[in-house]
C-alpha cells in the first residue's frame, strides 16, 4: 500500500509533529496487512479528534472508527474524511476512554491508535486495559504521550527554570498550576503501562526531539532545512539517549 498522504502532508511544518509516528504507524500495518492476510483493516483511533491519523489510515484503504467526546471535533472529521474522498472507511463515534466498550466492539480491531489519550483520562492503567480490550487477539497498539523530560527540558530552554524544578519532582510531571497537561510519562512508564495491559512491548520511539527546539525561522528560511530537520529526527528516534528530550513518547505494542 502506498503511504502516500501520510499524516499532514499537506501541511509541511506540522509534518515534524508527526513524521516519525507515522513512520512507525504505516509500517506496522503494513506488517499486520500481510500476517492477517487481509488487505483492509479494522483500525480504530481512540481520542483521533479531527482525523490527523484516521484519515491517512484510511487513505491507505483501511476502515478506521474514530472515538471522541466532542462533537465539533467530530464534525471536523467527517469533512475532513469528505474533502479527502474516504468518507464510506472513516465513522465517527462519539465517546472516551472510560466508556469505549459501550460505543465499540471488544476484540474487533486490528490496530488501536492510542494518541495523546492517557494524559487526560483520571485512570491512564484503565484507558488502557479499555483500549487493549478492543484488539483481536495479534492485534497493534500505537500508543504515543506526553514526555515528562522533555517538558522540563522545554520549560528550562524558556528560562522558567522553578517551573522546570517542579516538572523534575511532581508526580505527574506538571511544571506548576498553569500547565495545561494534567499529565506526563517516561518511557518506562508507558512500556511498564503497556506490558500490565497484556503486551509485548515493542520499540520506543522519541517523538519531536529537536523540531520543538529549532528555531521555526530557520526552517521556514534555510533551504533544505525541513527535510533535513526530518531525516534527523527519524535518525534519533529509536535512540534511548534521546527519548529524555523528546516532546512526546511513542510505543509500539502487541497483543497476544
Amino acid at each position: 500500500m502506498s503511504r502516500e498522504g501520510g499524516a499532514d502532508s499537506m501541511r509541511p511544518r506540522a509534518s515534524l509533529r508527526t513524521a516519525v509516528v507515522w513512520e512507525v504507524l504505516s509500517d506496522a500495518l503494513d506488517r499486520q496487512a500481510k500476517a492477517s492476510g487481509r488487505d483492509v483493516l479494522d483500525v480504530l483511533d481512540t481520542g483521533g479528534g479531527t482525523g490527523n491519523f484516521a484519515v491517512p489510515v484510511a487513505r491507505l484503504g483501511h476502515r478506521v472508527t474514530v472515538v471522541d467526546p466532542s462533537p465539533d471535533a467530530l464534525f471536523a472529521l467527517e469533512r475532513r474524511a469528505a474533502e479527502a474522498g474516504v468518507t464510506d472507511r472513516v465513522r465517527g463515534v462519539q465517546g472516551d476512554a472510560h466508556g469505549l466498550l459501550d460505543v465499540v466492539e471488544a476484540g474487533g480491531y486490528d490496530a488501536v491508535l492510542c494518541h495523546g489519550v492517557l494524559e487526560y483520562v483520571d485512570d491512564p492503567a484503565e484507558g488502557l486495559r479499555n483500549a487493549v480490550s478492543t484488539l483481536r487477539p495479534s492485534g497493534t497498539l500505537s500508543l504515543l504521550a506526553a514526555s515528562r523530560h522533555g517538558a522540563v527540558l522545554a520549560r528550562a530552554i524558556a528560562g522558567h527554570f522553578a517551573e522546570a524544578q517542579h516538572g523534575l519532582t511532581d508526580p505527574d510531571g506538571r511544571w506548576g498550576a498553569g500547565d495545561p497537561v494534567p499529565r506526563r510519562f517516561t518511557a518506562d512508564d508507558l512500556t511498564r503501562l503497556a506490558a500490565d495491559a497484556g503486551l509485548r512491548v515493542g520499540p520506543v520511539h522519541g517523538v519531536r526531539v529537536f523540531a520543538d527546539l529549532v528555531p521555526g525561522v530557520l526552517v521556514d528560511t534555510e533551504p533544505g532545512a525541513l527535510e533535513a530537520l526530518l531525516r534527523l529526527e527519524l535518525a534519533a528516534a529509536e535512540q534511548p539517549a534521546f527519548h529524555s528530550i523528546a516532546t512526546q513518547l511513542h510505543v509500539l505494542a502487541e497483543r497476544g
